[in-house]
């Protein structure tokens, strides 16, 4: 994982979903009498060469490259001396049976490193570029082709993958001939002791100093196009302008931070609220800890995850999971995250002015959404950490027995 670190505050820079997936999965296998070290690329200088999480979870930094300035477009370059370095972590005194890589750029720098070390090598690819290059959101740039090219390359010489969903399978097949037999599915969880309903709604908006009545609508994510922040701002000046009686008492939480070279998103969706005129309306707030995280939650009436295209989801399995119910894009995992009718809304689609007619309604619709918010803590409840460890877990002893029989044959 050395695009970003587990240590990173997610929802700001390139710290996202997978960094709370490598973290809680790592947990949950150690639960389980599994040893687990993270390796990572420093970024900084906050934290020293090996930060023990506890329980046999190790992070272990790879000292390659400059501080500050790299960018996830800029790490390609990076890939030999990475490998490098990983190849001599890897080389001393503890005995690794197994590497797991996350996300094509690990994938590349993995690849050589389970080869000369003769290690079986498990991925998961989080997202793809084939994927999210066939659902752009408007003006945003296409993912390159070294990237392309490289998601094929770790595709063909992994010894498994794991897809959060049917659909990632599917493509992982479909658009990089991924061979059907060593694709398998684990769904990513939620930490069901965290994201709870907890004191409710009236404390959770008291603690955060929010009006107690009213309604709230809440986005929670990296400010950048792909995560589709201006379509929920654009679609709450719809609905205000159709319907003027929901602007009172309304508040719409914009919660995260800059993303990778996207700098200015932030202040771009600042001026789009001037522009709409519903600055007073819209509170933008900073990337918030995961100890706070579940309060912003429960204070929301709706959660919306408008993006363009998604592996799994995680914001909307944490909001159902503490009883809000979610409004998301009908696009990849959100489709298995949220159930449509149950837990939340799938809005097929990007136009403002049917995402403002599902808001509108939901919001005029209090007792829908309580049973909304029933179907949302139900159907959280099947998606455990623990179960994604187990199923990683029943991955990696097929890798192994595949690996160890193969062995044995040859011999």
């Amino acid at each position: 994982m050395v695009h970003t670190s587990p240590l990173d505050q997610a929802g700001s820079g390139d710290a996202g979903g997978m960094n709370i997936y490598v973290c809680e999965s790592a947990q949950q296998m150690a639960a389980q009498g599994i040893a687990v070290d993270i390796f990572t690329r420093r970024a900084n200088n906050d934290f020293p060469d090996v930060v023990d999480l506890g329980n046999g979870v190790r992070v272990i930094h790879l000292n390659v490259g400059p501080l500050d300035g790299v960018t996830k477009e800029n790490l390609p370059a990076l890939i030999p001396a990475l490998s490098s370095a990983f190849k001599e972590a890897l080389s001393g005194d503890t005995k690794y049976d197994l590497i797991h890589s996350h996300y094509w750029i690990s994938g590349k720098v993995a690849m050589p490193v389970a080869k000369e070390l003769d290690i079986p090598l498990v991925h998961t690819m989080h997202t793809m570029a084939r994927v999210k290059n066939l659902n752009l959101a408007e003006g945003e740039s296409p993912e390159p082709m070294i990237r392309v090219q490289g998601e094929s390359q770790v595709v063909a010489a992994v010894d498994a993958l794991i897809a959060n969903t049917d659909a990632e399978a599917a493509s992982l097949v479909s658009l990089y001939e991924g061979c059907p037999d060593i694709v398998s599915v684990v769904s990513p969880g939620v930490n069901l002791a965290s994201f709870t309903v907890g004191a409710g709604k009236v404390a959770a908006r008291q603690a955060l100093g929010l009006p107690t009545d009213g309604n709230v609508v809440a986005f929670v994510g990296r400010i950048q196009p792909h995560k589709g922040p201006e379509i929920l701002i654009r679609s709450i000046a719809e609905m205000v302008g159709h319907s003027p009686a929901l602007r009172k008492d309304l508040t719409v939480l914009i919660i995260g931070g800059t993303s990778g070279s996207g700098s200015a998103e932030v202040e771009r969706m600042r001026e789009l609220v001037n522009w709409l005129g519903i600055a007073d309306v819209v509170r933008f707030e900073p990337p918030v800890t995961r100890d706070a995280l579940p309060n912003y939650y429960r204070a929301a009436d709706l959660v919306a995850v408008p993006s363009y295209s998604e592996s799994f989801g995680l914001v909307a399995l944490e909001a159902q999971a503490c009883g809000t119910p979610v409004i998301a894009s009908a696009v990849g995992g959100l489709r298995t995250a949220v159930a449509d009718g149950i837990s939340g809304v799938l809005v097929d689609g990007h136009d403002p002015r049917a995402w403002s007619s599902v808001i509108a309604r939901l919001l005029q619709e209090p007792h829908r959404r309580i049973l909304l918010s029933m179907g949302a803590i139900e159907h959280a409840s099947h998606f455990g950490w623990n179960a994604t460890a187990r199923g990683t877990l029943d991955i990696y002893d097929r890798v192994l027995d595949a690996r160890a029989a193969r062995k044995k044959s040859v011999g």
